[in-house]
């Protein structure tokens, strides 16, 4: 947990501080030390007295940077978890949502994650400071309320797969491949096998059922689009998503928790797990892939959901 209304709150008396001349900060530090002191009072004659002070809703604030294998789910999991078992109705959630997709069974796992918050009554806001495409925006629509910066990148409500195939290769050196399966359609498309346009034809079949599961959930969480119009695969700016309906407002995670925290106690909910000194390595060369698949997606190749 992280107090980050508090942590703003102590950044505002260093910069109104750093403005004040040597005597102005003296006097302000003494009264601040003085108020300090009768809050504190007040707080435990409260507490000998039996009465419960006036306490402001919770904004749990989560933070979700997806990967192409959104393996960040299983933190995300934990966390909403830990805000499950202690917000009350009058509690809410704001999730800072950065992700172009990534495979469709882990984006899938990560809105059904989000709509834990629904099912349980707790308002959740989704925040797009960069960018919420393809599976990003499929958790970005479980939101009671989306908010986007005004270039952040959002849409893309489309599924592509791309495999290569080294059958011809492998046939000019003389190399077979041999492939077994049980199940007319175990393997549609092979890397290393010769493909056939009946499994072309199945795999393309998959694609779009896929895609039309993508577009049913879509249109279940928010049903005033015009959900064909927007599930062509494009994505969109933030203003033009607006337009379009993909999003509610425009406005960056920074003023919304600004603004809040005249009305909420802003709290961080983070999980992480000790990673071994193994893992530290291999997973800076998975973001190191990562970073590079998300360069290839910002010029026009969409990977996956």
């Amino acid at each position: 947990m992280v107090p980050l209304g508090e942590q703003y709150k102590e950044m505002q008396r260093e910069m109104r501080l750093a403005r004040m001349s040597h005597a102005e900060r003296k006097a302000w530090s003494k009264e601040f030390k003085k108020q300090q002191k009768t809050d504190e009072k007040l707080k435990k004659q409260r507490a000998k007295s039996g009465a419960v002070a006036a306490v402001k809703p919770c904004l749990y604030v989560i933070d979700f940077k997806g990967s192409i294998d959104a393996h960040e789910v299983a933190s995300l999991r934990e966390e909403i978890s830990a805000v499950l078992a202690v917000a009350t109705a009058q509690d809410e959630v704001l999730l800072r949502l950065e992700s172009p997709g990534g495979v469709v069974h882990g984006y899938g796992l990560a809105a059904s994650q989000l709509e834990r918050l629904r099912h349980k009554g707790i308002r959740l806001t989704v925040a797009v400071d960069k960018v919420a495409a393809s599976g990003g925006y499929m958790m970005a629509c479980v939101a009671d309320r989306i908010i986007s910066a005004p270039f952040a990148i959002i849409g893309s409500i489309g599924v592509v797969a791309q495999i290569p195939n080294f059958h011809r290769l492998l046939k000019k050196n003389d190399i077979d491949v041999e492939l077994h399966t049980a199940g007319e359609f175990k393997r549609t498309l092979t890397l290393f096998g010769e493909n056939t346009e009946q499994g072309r034809e199945k795999f393309r079949e998959d694609l779009n059922e896929t895609h039309l599961l993508f577009k049913q959930f879509v249109h279940q969480q928010r049903p005033s689009l015009d959900i064909d119009a927007v599930a062509t695969g494009e994505h969109w700016f933030g203003t033009q998503a607006k337009e379009k309906g993909l999003v509610d407002a425009i406005g960056t995670s920074d003023d919304l928790l600004i603004a809040e925290m005249d009305n909420h106690e802003v709290i961080g909910v983070r999980y992480s797990r000790r990673k071994r000194l193994m893992d530290r390595f291999t997973g800076s060369a998975a973001e190191t892939v990562d970073r590079l698949l998300l360069r290839w997606w910002q010029r026009g190749e969409k990977p996956l959901l």
